[in-house]
């Protein structure tokens, strides 16, 4: 299976991103995705073993718990292929950072406050 067609599911990018916080249960995994998107535990299981046999995720057993984790090799060959199309997004984005950096400045050269604080930020 392709790396995108992993990745293309909906649950296993959210599995995915609670791994990204460390390595979860199992179980814990099913409550948040059967919460989130209504599916069982057994549907859970299987989206976990696309992401091990596809070399996302690694797991350990400790008793009768198992463990899983991000495997950060694949998401490497994501953004090496995602390298190719960075072009597209990465100046626009120094861009904006640039065109922040001199409001922030203009502002405090006018001795105003380089952000508003956030109460008084508009929505």
């Amino acid at each position: 299976m392709h790396a995108f067609d992993v990745l293309g599911d909906p649950v296993r990018r959210r599995i995915l991103e609670l791994l990204a916080d460390g390595e979860t249960t199992a179980g814990a995994l099913g409550a948040v995705i059967h919460r989130e998107f209504g599916i069982s535990q057994p549907a859970v299981s299987q989206h976990l073993k696309v992401l091990r046999d596809n070399g996302f995720t690694t797991v350990r057993p400790e008793g009768t718990r198992r463990l899983y984790a991000v495997d950060p090799r694949p998401l490497r060959d994501v953004d090496q292929w995602l390298e190719h199309f960075r072009r597209f997004w990465t100046p626009p984005l120094q861009a904006l950072a640039t065109e922040l950096a001199r409001g922030r400045r203009e502002r405090r050269l006018r001795g105003q406050p380089a952000d508003p604080p956030e109460d008084r930020r508009e929505p």
